[in-house]
């Protein structure tokens, strides 16, 4: 590979004011990348690097608690239609509209929903897939990119899963476009040897997943015309994670009403508990039934490369799965696969075009959008690439590792402070636990409804003081307050700040609460 000159196509040193571009006769033209272009390129893209390291070295908390108006009065008093005049101006602007007020997932204190810290690898190799801007839908779009993207859901599928040789995958936007794949693919299966119109032949057609089950699946259901009436909510343990008895219960009594099982989804990871449910018995089940069998792992994919695989086991039975690199992965939004055990399956979603993926050239030519939702498609996989090729899957393996032990430190700080109370076992790198207002000087306690509002007040309230970031979330009715932890770079010094903010705020409110 030819290296980048330090000079312009005359020699000229770049950067210096002496550098002599050739201009294009339309202005707007030499904005554009190209050969020429390089020197603007690499001091424009410098300046935005250095801006966003300022902001990330500068950040005191993880946001700085601004609110939908005060943003969005400064936003709306932009001309768009009247540029500044040059990049530097405009990436001046952009700092102080996105940067200033942005939330920093890298902050220690940002302890709200499932946003990891970056790895410098993955950031680096994302400056490669924006200026090359390949396209993954077509081989002659995208060339190496595409088996780049090839060679890592096979690894993912072979390597990390434990499925057989006919597995592969696809790289999507994330999680919810994974789940949603999956099931076009497993209705798709369904109805294959159904006769009459497509509403005709979704008649019937159940999904199974666990009541604790991301959102995304019941989504799917709708888009894909067979409603949310189509999919069961199997209640769970006291770990919430998904009863297999109960599972078993409604897949028979459907049954003999005369329904017929679609899929059966287990959760490696459920959002709120981080629950795993018991991935051997559903496959089981769904095979038994004939249904499809997904594992939505999103969340629990940091296990792949953990200490704790074994948490996994009976992943490898799955027909499909879905992994967010861009979570427990450490990788930059958006970076999810979805995998399946037999790439066979995917046909049931090719669409063939003349100009695009000729049918001639299927099983000859690798065109990725045979197998994706998408067309146009970023090289969204180069930056997982990269990541492990300079670090390996020990070291990400290790990174996830300690949030899971972060995770029981924060667990037991909870339980040991009298006016917390846990919810539930820590399972992966979540905590779920509520306020308990003691009573003040003589006042009647809080009622159930105002202890529940307590809680969204002290999550505002920390958010508005730009001190730590919670998140917030609802079991058995009563409203709790969440600690997602994906920083491993958090320390027990942070646990004991954010849990004392929330001490110290859920005392003051609850004390204006009762006067």
């Amino acid at each position: 590979m030819t290296p980048v000159s330090t000079t312009d196509r005359f020699g000229v040193p770049l950067g210096t004011a002496e550098a002599a571009v050739p201009l294009h006769p339309l202005a707007a033209a030499n904005q554009l990348l190209a050969g020429e272009t390089v020197h603007q390129f690499i001091a424009e893209s410098g300046a935005a690097t250095l801006l966003a390291a300022s902001a990330v070295a500068g950040a005191r908390g993880p946001s700085t608690g601004p609110t939908p108006e005060s943003l969005g009065a400064r936003i709306d008093a932009v001309d768009l239609a009247a540029p500044l005049g040059g990049t530097n101006a405009a990436l001046t602007e952009a700092a102080d509209l996105y940067l200033k007020d942005a939330v920093y997932f890298h902050h220690p204190r940002y302890q709200a929903h499932l946003n990891c810290p970056v790895l410098i690898p993955a950031v680096a190799a994302e400056a490669l897939v924006t200026s090359v801007n390949s396209s993954m839908d077509t081989w002659d779009q995208s060339a190496g990119a595409t088996l780049i993207e090839r060679r890592l859901t096979r690894w993912t599928a072979a390597d990390l899963i434990g499925l057989g040789a006919d597995a592969d995958g696809v790289f999507t936007s994330g999680g919810t476009q994974s789940n949603l794949q999956a099931m076009l693919i497993a209705r798709n299966h369904a109805v294959a040897t159904r006769t009459g119109s497509l509403p005709e032949r979704l008649a019937g057609l159940r999904i199974y997943t666990s009541a604790d089950s991301h959102f995304s699946i019941a989504k799917a259901a709708t888009l894909l015309g067979m409603g949310e009436d189509a999919v069961v909510a199997v209640p769970t343990d006291r770990a919430h994670r998904m009863d297999a008895h109960a599972l078993r219960a409604a897949i028979e009594a459907d049954t003999a009403a005369g329904l017929t099982p679609m899929a059966v989804v287990a959760t490696a990871g459920t959002t709120d508990f981080g629950a795993i449910d018991p991935l051997a018995a559903c496959s089981a089940l769904a095979a038994e039934h004939g249904a499809w069998f997904h594992v939505d792992a999103a969340y629990g994919c940091g296990l792949l490369v953990s200490r704790h695989r074994d948490c996994l086991a009976g992943i490898e039975a799955a027909d499909s799965v879905t992994v967010d690199f861009h979570k427990s992965f450490f990788q930059p939004i958006g970076s999810s696969a979805l995998i399946l055990a037999d790439d066979a399956h995917f046909g049931h979603i090719t669409h063939y075009a003349d100009y695009l993926n000729p049918a001639g050239e299927a099983g000859t030519v690798p065109n990725q959008v045979d197998k994706s939702l998408q067309t146009t498609r970023r090289f969204d996989a180069l930056k997982l690439w990269v990541s492990l090729r300079s670090m390996g899957t020990d070291a990400i393996g290790a990174l996830f590792d300690e949030l899971i032990d972060l995770a029981a430190t924060a667990a037991s700080l909870v339980a040991a402070h009298p006016d917390l109370e846990l919810a539930a076992d820590v399972q992966l790198s979540t905590v779920v636990f509520r306020y308990l207002p003691a009573a003040h000087d003589g006042a009647a306690p809080l009622d159930p409804a105002a202890v529940n509002a307590l809680q969204d007040s002290i999550r505002a309230a920390l958010y508005s003081s730009g001190e730590a970031m919670v998140a917030a979330t609802t079991v058995d009715g009563a409203r709790h307050l969440k600690l997602t932890l994906l920083n491993p770079r958090a320390t027990l010094a942070d646990l004991d700040a954010v849990l004392a903010a929330v001490v110290v705020a859920g005392d003051r409110l609850s004390r204006e609460a009762t006067r």
